[in-house]
């Protein structure tokens, strides 16, 4: 049965519903230097953001742990048994040199950092049914299911955030992901394998990692996006799609897997997509969910360039100037000028999709 967590504790209000840990950023003897990621691109996002003034240490939620407890919510007790074997994680992290590491360094060096941004995006999910939104800086772990990690994701964030909200919050029943990172989603994809109660759409370059055909069943809406995709056709596809998938499920909640690899240039990603197209795209997804009166969560996933965590920076306060973040469900409450004027610009937007 639900358990207490402390995940679930109320933060102060004053608080914006910004999820966030030091703890985020992997920092090892240069070894994450040996992966495309930057491994410290979360800390950068929010150091871009207090430059601008729009957030201080003490207005964002701090970040916790997940536990052991908190992850068998999902996890079996036999895959978290196996992240005890050094060369399983650096399998899972793409690094190769962590199958040499003494697994006590690699528990707290390289999971550990995973663990606390797993147990922001199961407190962002709580805030955003709380506040109308909530953004997790780190998290999206869209390759790993409850029984198999991959890709540089050891613990399924996506799917701990839906459970747990499943079963700890009342009123919610119904999730919409809305996975728009540049790879296929396969893990939140066999975790909800045959559960109604979850819609999955996702647009990713067909041609790239995972390519996991059984997974491809749980999703509702597919998009296959081809080698080199640019901004007009891409944002053409979200907006029609985005659109006509929360008008086909009426979720209580979105869980917005947000990843930055889509950007021109990702070596891992292949698509074609500008710094403006990305904050256009979080800026489609956020006016549809809120316009809506649905809460929409956000995580921030792949994203494999030094300028990822400025164009993320970027993103928030876009949406920030646009009265997107809100306080309160009713943000934009139906008859709210906030309304009328998303109406208004969702109309320019589709005249004027590859906006500069």
């Amino acid at each position: 049965r639900p358990h207490r967590t402390e995940l679930y504790e109320d933060p102060p209000s004053g608080c914006w519903p910004i999820v966030y840990s030091p703890d985020y950023n992997i920092t090892f003897m240069g070894l994450e230097k040996l992966h495309p990621f930057d491994a410290g691109k979360w800390g950068k996002v929010i150091n871009f953001l207090k430059e601008e003034k729009l957030i201080a240490d003490d207005s964002i939620v701090q970040a916790r742990e997940a536990t052991d407890e908190d992850l068998l919510v999902v996890h079996t007790r036999r895959y978290l048994n196996k992240l005890k074997w050094s060369f399983v994680v650096a399998t899972i992290t793409e690094i190769p040199p962590v199958a040499f590491l003494p697994n006590f360094v690699v528990q707290r060096k390289v999971l550990k950092p995973l663990r606390t941004q797993t147990g922001g995006t199961i407190m962002a999910g709580k805030l955003a049914m709380d506040r109308g939104w909530a953004i997790n800086v780190g998290g999206g772990f869209h390759h790993c299911s409850s029984d198999k990690g991959g890709g540089f994701c050891a613990y399924a964030d996506i799917t701990l955030a839906i459970k747990f909200l499943f079963e700890r919050v009342q009123g919610v029943s119904r999730a919409t992901i809305i996975d728009l990172d540049a790879h296929q989603g396969n893990g939140h994809e066999r975790d909800f394998m045959d559960d109604p109660r979850v819609y999955i759409m996702d647009a990713y370059n067909r041609y790239i990692y995972p390519g996991d055909g059984f997974a491809k069943r749980a999703i509702k809406r597919k998009v296959e996006l081809e080698w080199g995709t640019e901004d007009s056709e891409y944002l053409q596809k979200v907006h029609t799609h985005v659109e006509g998938a929360l008008n086909e499920f009426q979720p209580d909640i979105v869980v917005y897997n947000a990843g930055t690899d889509i950007l021109d240039g990702d070596p891992l990603g292949g698509l074609a997509i500008s710094p403006q197209g990305i904050v256009k795209r979080d800026e489609v997804v956020f006016r549809a969910a809120r316009s809506r009166g649905v809460p929409v969560l956000m995580v921030t996933s792949g994203g494999y360039q030094k300028r990822t965590a400025r164009i993320i920076a970027d993103s928030i306060l876009n949406l920030h100037s646009l009265g997107l973040l809100g306080r309160g469900r009713a943000a934009c409450a139906v008859g709210s000028p906030c309304l009328d004027q998303m109406v208004t610009d969702s109309a320019k937007d589709l005249s004027n999709l590859s906006v500069q």
